[in-house]
């Protein structure tokens, strides 16, 4: 390639990124006009954050994306630039499973984007009690791990709470070692994590680092919290950590499995309309008799509704024997599952919908 050639080709660089600038601002004034709407037609109830929006947008973003950038690739540029202009119109608070640096953390990061609000809370009821308290407008949730299995706390908080499910994320879960600066691997006798993180990493470990002590501590966050005035540990956490807590990351994705990943939970107090590509989370509660779970399936199979996952909890109260979580495939407002729900209301104790709401896009 020749200088001339190469001054032609940044020449044409410059001039798309000013008219990529341009869009961008354009987009973000009328994000702005939209807000100055909402907010004349219904000034204490507006509301700014539509999640089946945000998924119709960068699910057609992904459809017509033409290349060479790949489709998630596009739609996380498209995630930070609708997040940049939502905060335009109402900076949108989330709480999530603290401490700062968590994986919780991250997925918030990954749905909203870099311009929201995180506020970490101690524990996975606080998540809900802030939402529910209107103290902030979303919570992110743990829900359910590809090799630890669902978390049933999270579970057994929905059974009391009145929020509604408006959203899921999947996080690709990758845990770094890392310590800090002025330690050196030689000298690591200890490595903190989660227990989670310690059991995902176990083969890693006990190849790699076999007479280091594992010390499992209340979250990743914190392990690599920990490191940062000891000289002789480390951390197992994931990257955002690192940056938080100015470690330095000795080995990179050390988990046992190469597929761990996390399903999130997006909860608020809307209700949610149709995607067009949509779930549905329920609870159900059934009589201790003989085919309850038969009449209970059953309503699926006969109205077309594809069921995701099905898990069972013990009873919180005497009325309820059985508790059945429910993920299946629509939205409470298609017509067929409001006809499998009736017939399952029939011979239910009680049926509680969670919330339906998009499938995770990215």
């Amino acid at each position: 390639m020749d200088e001339s050639e190469l001054i032609g080709l940044r020449e044409e660089i410059d001039r798309l990124d000013t008219e990529i600038l341009t869009l961008i601002s354009k987009r973000a004034s009328c994000a702005m006009r939209v807000a100055e709407v909402k907010m004349k037609a219904d000034p204490a109830g507006a509301v700014f954050y539509r999640p089946e929006r945000e998924a119709q947008v960068l699910s057609r973003v992904m459809q017509r994306n033409a290349g060479p950038l790949g489709n998630e690739d596009m739609a996380r540029l498209f995630r930070e630039i609708m997040s940049a202009c939502l905060a335009l119109e109402k900076p949108l608070e989330v709480a999530y499973l603290g401490p700062e640096g968590t994986f919780t953390q991250q997925a918030a990061k990954k749905h909203f984007g870099q311009w929201v609000v995180t506020k970490p809370m101690p524990a996975i009821d606080e998540v809900f009690r802030e939402v529910e308290a209107g103290a902030v407008q979303y919570g992110v949730v743990p829900i359910e791990n590809s090799t630890e299995g669902v978390v049933n706390h999270t579970l057994d908080t929905f059974i009391s709470s009145n929020v509604k499910i408006v959203g899921e994320v999947e996080l690709r879960i990758h845990h770094h070692l890392m310590a800090g600066p002025n330690t050196k691997r030689d000298r690591i006798t200890r490595i903190y994590s989660h227990q989670q993180s310690l059991a995902q990493c176990r083969k890693w470990l006990d190849a790699h680092m076999p007479l280091a002590e594992r010390i499992a501590v209340n979250s990743n966050a914190e392990a690599a919290k920990r490191v940062q005035g000891e000289w002789n540990s480390a951390a197992i956490a994931g990257e955002m950590a690192s940056e938080l807590y100015d470690l330095d990351i000795i080995e990179t994705k050390i988990e046992d499995s190469p597929d761990n990943s996390t399903r999130f939970l997006i909860i608020g107090t809307q209700e949610v309309d149709i995607s067009g590509a949509d779930k549905t989370s329920l609870v159900v509660s059934m009589r201790n008799e003989p085919g309850a779970l038969y009449h209970l399936l059953k309503p699926f199979n006969d109205f077309g509704v594809d069921m995701t996952r099905l898990e069972s909890r013990p009873s919180l109260s005497g009325n309820w024997t059985y508790v059945f979580f429910i993920d299946f495939v629509g939205h409470t407002n298609d017509p067929n599952v409001q006809e499998a729900l009736d017939v399952i209301k029939k011979t239910a104790v009680e049926v509680k919908i969670l919330g339906s709401y998009p499938k995770g896009v990215l």
